[in-house]
Parts: C-alpha cells; sequence; structure tokens
C-alpha cells in the first residue's frame, strides 16, 4: 500500500508539473502551438461581438486589429452572459488559457469560462 501511495504521488506530481508548465506565448508564437495547451498574453487590438453570425462569436483579436490579426479569443453566443461584454476589453492586456487551434490560418483560443482569461495590469 506504501509503495502504491507513493506511486499515486509521483505521478500526481508528475501531472500538476506538466500544467504547471504551459508555456506563455505572444500571439505571433501561438500560430506555432497549435494543439497545444498554452497562456497567450497580448494586447486586444479589436473585438467585436458578431450579432447575426453563425454561433454569434465574440472575437478579441490580439497583436493586430482585424483583419490583420494574428491570433483570436473566441467566445461564442452560449458561453457570452459568463463574461459580461468582453468586447470592452479593447486596448486591454489579457492572457487567455486554454487549447490552441487553427482556423482560417489563424491561431485561436476559444474561452468557455471566465477563469481562462486575466486581464493583466497597464504597461
Amino acid at each position: 500500500p506504501m509503495r502504491t501511495l507513493a506511486a499515486l504521488l509521483a505521478v500526481g506530481l508528475t501531472c500538476g508539473v506538466a500544467l504547471a508548465d504551459s508555456p506563455t506565448l505572444t500571439p505571433k508564437e501561438a500560430a506555432k502551438h497549435i494543439g497545444e495547451h498554452a497562456t497567450v498574453c497580448g494586447r486586444v487590438a479589436s473585438a467585436r461581438y458578431v450579432v447575426g453570425a453563425k454561433g454569434g462569436p465574440t472575437l478579441l483579436n490580439l497583436g493586430e486589429p482585424y483583419p490583420r490579426h494574428i491570433f483570436t479569443l473566441v467566445i461564442w453566443e452560449d458561453d457570452r452572459p459568463k463574461f459580461g461584454e468582453p468586447e470592452k476589453l479593447n486596448g486591454q492586456n489579457v492572457c487567455a488559457t486554454g487549447t490552441i487551434k487553427e482556423f482560417g490560418g489563424k491561431a485561436e483560443i476559444v474561452l468557455k469560462d471566465p477563469t481562462q482569461l486575466k486581464v493583466s495590469a497597464g504597461r
């Protein structure tokens, strides 16, 4: 039983370290990390709630404004009430954590829970 406990602790600690080691990336670096779980930090260069579009996405573009955007945070309409009015984050520095996906040749993270998004203090 002690050996089993030690093995479980070792696995738990290893997993904990792996999660804590999620890389922190810039919007430009994110494109090289598709499929990885990471944190991407940058300034919201443009923000838009696309009313009427399928799924009603709110798009927060980091680094450069649309259509020159290099990285996008997507909040679908079903999850939007949890975030208040996320387009008000325009111009602010944010960090978002999740799995980086590719859509239309650009990197993105879909945000489902407000704990995935942190607003950074000035700069």
